[in-house]
C-alpha cells in the first residue's frame, strides 16, 4: 500500500494542516488510534470495540502501517495473527488526540461528558491546553500568535504568510 505522503497532492504538501489531515482526518483512523492509546493492539479488539467492518478495519490498519503510525508484529504463528503497536510517530499524535477530545468536551455540559482526562496519580480531572514549549504561554489567544512563511515556503506561501521578524524591545 502506498504511503500517505505519496498520496498527498504536490500543492498540499507545503501546508502542515493538509498533511496532518491526510494522515489522521478520517473518522476511523482517529478512533483506531484512540483505541491503541487505550491499550488495544489486536484486530478483533478494534473490531469489537468500534463495530467497524473487517474490510474497512483492514484498509485503515494497512494505511496506518504504511504511513508509519503503527507497526504490525506477529504474536501467534498458527494461525498467523498480528498485533498493531504505535511507532514513535504514532505516539507523537497523542497530544493532538487529547486536544481534540478536550475541545469536544468543552462544548458539553459537565454531566454530558462520557469520557474525561484525569491525572493517573490523583484521579483529578485535567484540562489540557496547548502552550508554547519555549515560554509556556497558552496558544489560545488568536491575536498573539500568527503563522508566517517558513524557510521552505514557496512564493505562494510567502505571499499568503509574509515573513515576520521578531519585534525587539530595547
Amino acid at each position: 500500500m502506498e504511503s500517505m505522503a505519496s498520496r498527498i497532492r504536490l500543492e498540499d504538501r507545503e501546508c502542515p494542516l493538509s498533511t496532518t489531515v491526510a494522515y489522521v482526518g478520517e473518522w476511523w483512523t482517529l478512533l483506531i488510534l484512540h483505541d491503541v492509546f487505550d491499550g488495544y493492539t489486536r484486530f478483533d479488539q478494534f473490531q469489537e470495540n468500534l463495530g467497524i467492518s473487517s474490510s474497512m478495519l483492514t484498509t485503515r490498519l494497512k494505511a496506518l502501517v504504511a504511513d508509519g503510525l503503527l507497526e504490525r508484529r506477529p504474536y501467534q504463528s498458527n494461525p498467523e495473527r498480528h498485533e498493531y503497536l504505535l511507532t514513535d510517530l504514532g505516539r507523537s499524535l497523542r497530544p493532538v488526540l487529547v486536544a481534540l477530545a478536550a475541545w469536544g468536551n468543552s462544548r458539553l455540559a459537565v454531566d454530558e461528558r462520557s469520557m474525561i482526562l484525569v491525572d493517573v496519580n490523583s484521579g483529578e480531572e485535567v484540562e489540557p491546553v496547548v502552550v508554547d514549549a519555549k515560554t509556556g504561554r497558552r496558544l489560545d489567544d488568536s491575536n498573539a500568535y500568527v503563522f508566517t512563511a517558513g524557510p521552505a515556503a514557496s512564493m505562494a506561501m510567502r505571499g499568503r504568510y509574509p515573513t515576520r521578524r521578531p519585534s525587539h524591545t530595547t
